[in-house]
């Protein structure tokens, strides 16, 4: 795994079981619930401001191309929706499970595991447990055993282990496929899928996160503002 794609950083709040609450300005971004989007990178960013530039074959742009459902409902592992609805602004088309394992580590976990597969870059798809034992992906590299493979991460890693995994980095220098994580048992953990820019320098983002009980991983919108929308304003979630 390669550490400066994550940061290490204590998020406001305590655990999977808790909400994200945030200090957000309203925009002026007409975005509402009726509205659907193919991909995270049609999401339309707040009047005045662009997304980071970014290179085919990155991170960023794999982030930017992960499709969305046009079901904004979240289902659970089993089948269920999710009894709150009022966290999502949309759900992405990524595996689930049929299990109670794919919870708030393990969907970032999927989507960087996801994106080396996919390029196959399979050393690099390893992770540790709390004990640093190493779970590497080995051969044979097909679909089936890359799913395999992560059920053995979900079962065995955490936000406790995840945590000791990646490297702290200044909150300023957030990028897109940075983590904020608070290690625990439990603890949370939230990826972050996009991000723009004004001509201030003042930055906004995406997240994106999975929950207890496992459930479909989905970008967060932000509670505060009447107008739906994905997008968090940095100075404010995190200001000086």
């Amino acid at each position: 795994m390669k550490t400066r794609l994550f940061i290490l950083y204590f998020l406001p709040i305590v655990s999977c079981g808790q909400p994200i609450k945030t200090n957000i300005v309203p925009n002026s971004q007409k975005d509402t619930l009726e509205k659907k989007y193919p991909a995270i990178g049609s999401i339309p960013v707040p009047d005045g401001y662009k997304r980071l530039e970014t290179i085919p074959g990155s991170f960023t742009a794999y982030l930017r191309e992960l499709k969305l459902k046009k079901d904004k409902t979240v289902y659970l592992y089993n089948g269920q929706p999710k009894i709150n609805q009022s966290a999502q602004f949309a759900v992405l088309d990524l595996p689930t499970g049929k299990e109670d394992l794919q919870q708030c580590a393990d969907g970032v976990m999927r989507i960087r595991a996801t994106y080396l597969f996919m390029n196959k870059r399979y050393d690099e798809i390893t992770f540790k447990d709390n004990n640093d034992r190493r779970y590497q992906f080995t051969e044979p590299f097909t679909k089936d055993h890359f799913e395999k493979y992560l059920k053995q991460v979900y079962s065995n890693c955490g936000t406790a282990s995840l945590s000791k995994q990646l490297k702290r980095i200044p909150i300023k220098e957030m990028q897109p496929g940075d983590v904020l994580i608070k290690g625990g048992f439990p603890g949370h953990a939230v990826i972050v899928t996009d991000m723009a820019i004004n001509t201030e320098g003042e930055k906004i983002f995406m997240l994106a996160q999975s929950y207890m009980p496992a459930q479909d991983i989905h970008l967060l919108r932000n509670p505060l503002l009447k107008n739906d929308t994905p997008w968090y304003f940095l100075n404010l979630v995190f200001p000086e």
